[in-house]
């Protein structure tokens, strides 16, 4: 059994019994206290969320997590389909599980899905995505001081920051970390 030392996010444990997958992990050295390791981490039946805090020599039990590789068809009020490109059979996930990853799902994106004892746990989408620029004011002339930016609706329906150059109609790319502009497509 590792160390709750060796933790990293996106992985899954067994805490009371439970399987739950780690969303956010940082390791805390107070002063001349002990190290302890602060987990925030999703149950995978319920899909509630909790804070759990681990001595850093602690054992922790690991579960195993199988990784699928899926591509987003289409959403409706059934949920988000995705189809596996291999055997072509549609999986269908609700809204809880994608949660803001909804804001860069276009079709044909390709995502992994992180399925914990059978049941999917958490989608893992690209560190970037490309999305066209559905809505975009005119930039005035004159507002080209410093890094001027405006704001332009995408075709997710998210609103970015992007430089006053970029119009309706092109491709952008975005970072689907912080929902920040990277650079045209």
């Amino acid at each position: 059994m590792p160390a709750a030392n060796d933790l990293r996010k996106g992985m899954a444990i067994r805490y009371n019994g439970n399987p739950a997958i780690v969303l956010e992990i940082q390791h805390r050295t107070p002063g001349n206290l002990r190290a302890f390791v602060q987990c925030i981490v999703r149950y995978i039946g319920t899909g509630k969320s909790a804070d759990i805090r681990f001595s850093s020599t602690e054992k922790v039990d690991v579960v195993d997590v199988q990784r699928q590789p899926l591509e987003f068809s289409y959403s409706d009020h059934h949920g988000y389909h995705f189809m596996d490109t291999a055997t072509y059979e549609t999986i269908t996930l609700n809204e809880e599980l994608i949660a803001d990853a909804k804001q860069y799902l276009v079709e044909n994106l390709k995502v992994e899905v992180l399925s914990i004892e059978g049941r999917p746990a958490q989608i893992e989408i690209p560190s970037s995505v490309v999305l066209k620029v559905t809505e975009s004011p005119e930039g005035v002339r004159g507002d080209s001081a410093n890094n001027v930016q405006k704001q332009a609706t995408l075709e997710t329906g998210k609103i970015i920051n992007v430089p006053l150059f970029i119009k309706e109609g092109e491709l952008v790319k975005v970072s689907t970390v912080d929902g920040t502009y990277m650079s045209r497509a």
